[in-house]
């Protein structure tokens, strides 16, 4: 049974009334809609017993009701603000209630999407043009399989209606707040914009504060120095409401971090990775923004690389192996840097995040010593330091480089930033002058080309007699997900440890859905892989989460993720 949304109320709280004490399957038979005064709660899908996951619950409050100002949500980047702060709201006042229903099991739980320091579209609340839209989870009380209808109706009836009033329903003592959220989000806009139109990599406000709490948070750090840009790279824009900013400007280009160990350079580096999404208001990084597409490449042994062309930086391999073409179930740190610089390039990205520590030294560079005794024809590698040159000049693909180890980077950088006692110096004079006394390294190699993208995708089925699965029966994987770093989809493992730009689990359960729709949709053998990232893309535009849950309803725990991390979770599912 399906109640529409012509049951009111009233009539929950008799069906409530009348499955009290009965078997817990009973509850089944509330799924469906009741309005109330200003919204409607719709519970979406009931748990098989009080020990399951929990039951899906959206709120649905019309703009009537819900009151809040027109312009709070009148561009895409004030009503992605808006939900995210509504959201927040939303999950401190169920907390409140949360378990205060009791019973067996997750009997009383009341919970929703809580954001970490990251703005980001998600499922748990989200404002069309004529509603807003709160999706929960519940926990309906039972005594081990036995209903306690008079805690769950405190739950429906009492408990989610205050939560809805208190954060759903505008007040006028709300809007200096929600101002204030709405205004630093056309602030982070218009910063966007002004790395676009100077030619900037990256901006880092002076006062910012970079290092985090620890290492399992993402908190600012107290007592932490703040940034403090060096003169000769300071910039200063405008915004539209908090006025004059001034701060570091990383100009495009190939831009080198030095210093000593502990100096704060790989924590400006890790500042600039999340430096693509907006941050809240407190959080020290708030007006620290990078191009959006950046990309942090790294080495990743044991990956598998599918079909890439790789030859730019490999070829030529004693098995006579295809690198225009490389595939592998086992990747090396080089190939696998060299095929993640490829990758990157395919989904658009304009910036390239490097960290020594994490890449594959031969990949990046080859000393003198070493190239004169063996010789380029003898070595299949040519060295990321030979291309960054090319990679720029000719792709306008810019480099951010965190290098201790060797010179060797100095002659290719435009920019030199030495970080000491996590204050940022520019050296770039310095650098260049010092290395004039010591002979200059190959820094650029022949052969440059970029071949044309153009990989397609076909669904690699594992026995002849499984080639020919139904569009239902693909589309009904089952998916669990591991937090950020890994999910699986049927029986299959994909690994994202290393994609660090993830900033959410709802991010890794959305590529999981993603992934499940495209292998129904998609996975035919026609399209390539960018043009199904962007029928994806425009899918999320058009429908956001609607059509790639497998479901009739959208639950909480989703997050849109970027471009870059469809493209890279794509290239790693074996199944392609």
């Amino acid at each position: 049974m399906y109640h529409t949304t012509n049951s009111t109320a009233a009539d929950l709280k008799d069906l409530i009334a009348s499955i009290h004490r009965k078997s817990y399957p009973a509850c089944k038979s509330l799924t469906g809609s009741y309005t109330f005064e200003k919204f409607t709660l719709t519970i979406d899908h009931v748990q098989g017993d009080p020990f399951a996951s929990p039951s899906h619950i959206s709120i649905r409050v019309p703009h009537r009701f819900a009151g809040f100002p027109a312009e709070f949500f009148d561009t895409p980047w004030r009503k992605t603000a808006l939900e995210d702060a509504l959201l927040r709201a939303c999950a401190a006042e169920l907390s409140k209630y949360s378990f205060r229903a009791k019973g067996s099991g997750k009997s009383g739980l009341l919970a929703t999407s809580i954001p970490g320091q990251e703005i980001l579209p998600r499922s748990a609340c989200q404002i069309t043009s004529h509603e807003i839209i709160l999706r929960l989870e519940a926990g309906f009380p039972a005594n081990g399989r036995t209903i306690q209808g008079q805690e769950l109706e405190k739950m429906l009836l009492n408990f989610i209606p205050s939560c809805v009033r208190a954060a759903l329903l505008y007040r006028p003592e709300k809007y200096a707040q929600l101002q204030k959220d709405i205004h630093l989000a056309d602030d982070q806009h218009a910063l966007r914009q002004f790395l676009t139109e100077h030619h900037l990599s990256a901006f880092v406000a002076d006062g910012a504060i970079l290092p985090r709490e620890s290492g399992i948070s993402q908190k600012p750090m107290k007592h932490a120095v703040p940034f403090s840009s060096p003169d000769t790279l300071r910039v200063s824009c405008t915004l539209p409401h908090h006025g004059i900013l001034t701060g570091m400007g990383i100009r495009e280009g190939i831009t080198l971090i030095v210093g000593g160990g502990y100096h704060g350079k790989s924590t400006l580096l890790n500042a600039l990775e999340t430096g693509v999404y907006n941050h809240i208001s407190g959080d020290g990084r708030e007006y620290v923004v990078t191009d959006s597409s950046a990309l942090k490449l790294r080495s990743e042994d044991g990956r598998s690389v599918r079909n890439v062309d790789i030859s730019l930086f490999i070829k030529d391999l004693p098995n006579k192996k295809d690198t225009t073409a490389f595939y592998t179930e086992d990747a090396s740190g080089s190939t696998s840097q060299a095929a993640a610089v490829m990758e990157g390039m395919e989904s658009g990205s304009h910036l390239f995040l490097i960290d020594e520590d994490t890449s594959a030294t031969n990949f990046m560079m080859r000393d003198e010593l070493m190239q004169k005794v063996i010789h380029r024809e003898k070595e299949p590698i040519t060295p990321f330091l030979e291309r960054a040159r090319d990679l720029f000049e000719q792709d306008h693909i810019s480099t951010i480089l965190v290098a201790g180890s060797s010179g060797a980077y100095f002659y290719i950088a435009d920019t030199i930033i030495q970080l000491d006692h996590y204050l940022p110096y520019d050296i770039t004079a310095q650098a260049l002058a010092a290395s004039r006394s010591y002979p200059a390294p190959a820094i650029k190699a022949p052969g440059y080309h970029i071949g044309m993208f153009h990989r397609i995708p076909e669904h690699k089925a594992e026995h002849p007699a499984q080639k020919k699965h139904t569009s239902r029966e693909n589309h009904l994987q089952k998916i669990k997900v591991y937090g950020k770093d890994c999910f699986l989809l049927g029986k299959d493992t994909i690994e994202l440890r290393y994609l660090s730009q993830l900033a959410d689990c709802e991010q890794t359960n959305t590529l999981a859905h993603l992934l499940r729709y495209a292998q129904t949709h998609y996975f035919n053998g026609v399209y390539t892989l960018t043009e199904i990232v962007d029928f994806l893309e425009d899918e999320l535009a058009k429908n956001q989460f609607q059509n790639i849950c497998g479901s009739r309803f959208v639950p909480s725990g989703l997050s849109i993720p970027r471009r870059q991390e469809i493209f890279s979770c794509f290239n790693r599912y074996r199944k392609l």
